[in-house]
């Protein structure tokens, strides 16, 4: 399997469908997670437990808008469609249906993914909860 289509199926089978028996198909044994929070271990096993967490909050559909891959390294724009339907930055569910994009950045090594790093716009998706443009707040 090329570079690319290992983190399409990734994104498809882990972070949309949560198959999570079928993460060491996706990640080397030296994997490393550097986008997670430093509460969670940055490995395997933290990725899924971040993944689970966060589906605790939200119902989510991640789709690839753009992807460029090398030999060694694959960068992909996504789209994050999301259903607010658990706490969230101490905001109540509230089923509201909104989205955030960010960027995710891959290494392989022996056909798999051995490292990742992530910037995603929390900031969108706590103003879309808060119904605020903006996240800076002027007090006068």
């Amino acid at each position: 399997m090329n570079n690319s289509i290992l983190v399409q199926d990734f994104i498809k089978q882990i972070w949309n469908n949560k198959m999570f028996d079928k993460l060491d198909h996706y990640l080397h044994t030296e994997f490393k997670d550097h986008s997670l929070p430093s509460t969670l271990p940055k490995n395997k096993e933290g990725t899924q437990k971040w993944i689970i967490n966060t589906g605790l909050s939200f119902e989510h559909n991640t789709v690839i808008k753009h992807q460029v891959t090398e030999s060694k390294s694959s960068i992909i724009k996504v789209r994050m469609n999301l259903k607010h339907i658990g706490v969230w930055r101490d905001i109540q569910p509230t089923g509201i249906e909104l989205y955030t994009t960010g960027y995710r950045h891959f290494k392989f090594k022996d056909g798999k993914i051995i490292e990742h790093w992530a910037l995603i716009d929390g900031q969108a998706i706590e103003n879309q909860l808060r119904h605020t443009s903006h996240g800076c707040k002027i007090h006068e």
